[in-house]
């Protein structure tokens, strides 16, 4: 029998119990869908996480103020580091571009709006170091830094909820009473892994702590970063940082450290390696689905071996050998698998890219290794699924079989 008289037969043995074969084509639809659009789920999670960090940069490191925990008691909010400490560690070779870091939330006033808000003191540095691009005006330097200068730049999200005009530059705005001059607006930026970067005022550190605070250590700040080379060794930049910020600090050597360092990079792939766990979990909860499938194909080859027993007992009558019998019930069982799979990839590609761009607005990235697995599928199920049934419908006795009532 050739190729075109195999698939024939088998579609025609399929099609003759349509209600059986499409429960059973259904469990294997489930089963692709399933993976599929875990899958998608998986890496729309990585992708997600991926584009948040990027934003910051992998080459980014941030210095909090304060030891993760001391006796069992967290330390977090001590103020440990200081402008100082900023401008030693920007000394270090390897580091790009440095700035102190002192947050707080901020009620902004414009004429008869108000807005609560992220508001962040920073050097010139910080518009480096978060990889920030303007849209209008510019951003500060050092001299407002030292003069105290009451210049903020503004995120688009915080101007568009004091419906400010489309350019803000020049407007004035309070905060506690203290008049500020916008001389620039970020551009859009989005959300990142440390929050919304469109919905924050931006102003030099030094009129932030001595203004608004009114510090008494001025010098204080609950936060350093900074961004190294490309080409820089963040391990190594780390343990210099480590060194220095102890000796600074005059810690011994059984005491912890007073602040806590997080390199971007290390967290980036620490949270790819969760997320690919994560893949392989739903993966795996959505394989049982096939599992099911498979063992669906198998019980209706096994009643179709029972059910077409005198076909088959005439067929080796007539001088077909084992070979063609085995043949003939595997490429049903083939058959069966790749609708199903083909279907299933279909529809669970269609709703996954659906529900990502219509529904949560997000682009789902879109692998060809479903493809091939959705094909790889549809053989190794079909196969490990009519092996047993083709076998046993192979062995039957000829006399038997037609015998067989």
């Amino acid at each position: 029998m050739t190729f075109n008289d195999i698939l024939k037969e088998s579609w025609l043995s399929i099609s003759g119990n349509k209600i059986r074969s499409f429960l059973t084509v259904l469990g294997i639809i489930i089963g692709v869908m399933a993976v599929v659009i875990m899958v998608a789920v998986g890496e729309t999670v990585q992708k997600r996480i991926n584009d948040q960090f990027s934003s910051l940069g992998t080459n980014t490191i941030m210095i909090r103020a304060g030891a993760a925990q001391s006796a069992g008691v967290r330390t977090g909010n001590r103020q440990t580091l200081t402008t100082q400490d900023a401008e030693i560690i920007g000394q270090l070779p390897d580091v790009a571009a440095v700035s102190p870091v002192q947050n707080s939330g901020a009620q902004i006033i414009y004429g008869n709006k108000n807005w609560s808000s992220s508001m962040i003191g920073a050097y010139p540095d910080y518009m480096t170091v978060q990889n920030i691009e303007m849209e209008y005006g510019v951003f500060f330097d050092q001299s407002a830094v030292r003069n105290g200068s009451t210049y903020a730049v503004i995120g688009p999200k915080t101007a568009e909820e004091l419906e400010m005009p489309k350019n803000p530059v020049g407007e004035v705005i309070r905060i506690q009473n203290t008049p500020f001059v916008i001389i620039g607006m970020t551009k859009e930026r989005g959300d990142s892994a440390m929050g919304s970067q469109d919905d924050m005022l931006i102003i030099p550190i030094s009129t932030m702590k001595k203004r608004l605070q009114g510090s008494r250590f001025p010098d204080s700040v609950n936060m350093i970063t900074l961004k190294v080379y490309a080409d820089a060794d963040n391990v190594l930049v780390t343990d210099q940082i480590t060194t220095l910020l102890r000796d600074r600090h005059k810690l011994k050597d059984s005491d912890v450290d007073d602040f806590q360092i997080m390199d971007m990079k290390q967290v980036l792939e620490t949270m790819n390696t969760v997320t690919g766990y994560m893949k392989l979990l739903l993966i795996a909860i959505a394989g049982v689905s096939l599992l099911v499938g498979s063992i669906g194909i198998m019980n209706m080859m096994l009643v179709s071996v029972a059910e077409r027993t005198r076909e088959i007992g005439i067929r080796k009558a007539i001088g077909a050998r084992e070979k063609n019998i085995i043949i003939q019930f595997l490429s049903e069982s083939i058959l069966i698998s790749f609708i199903g799979s083909m279907f299933g990839l279909i529809i669970g590609v269609g709703l996954s890219q659906g529900v990502g761009r219509f529904i949560m607005h997000y682009d789902v990235p879109f692998s060809a290794w479903p493809v091939v697995l959705s094909v790889s599928v549809a053989i190794v199920v079909g196969l490990s699924s009519g092996v047993m049934p083709a076998i046993k419908a192979a062995k039957l006795n000829p006399i038997d079989s037609l015998r067989y009532e």
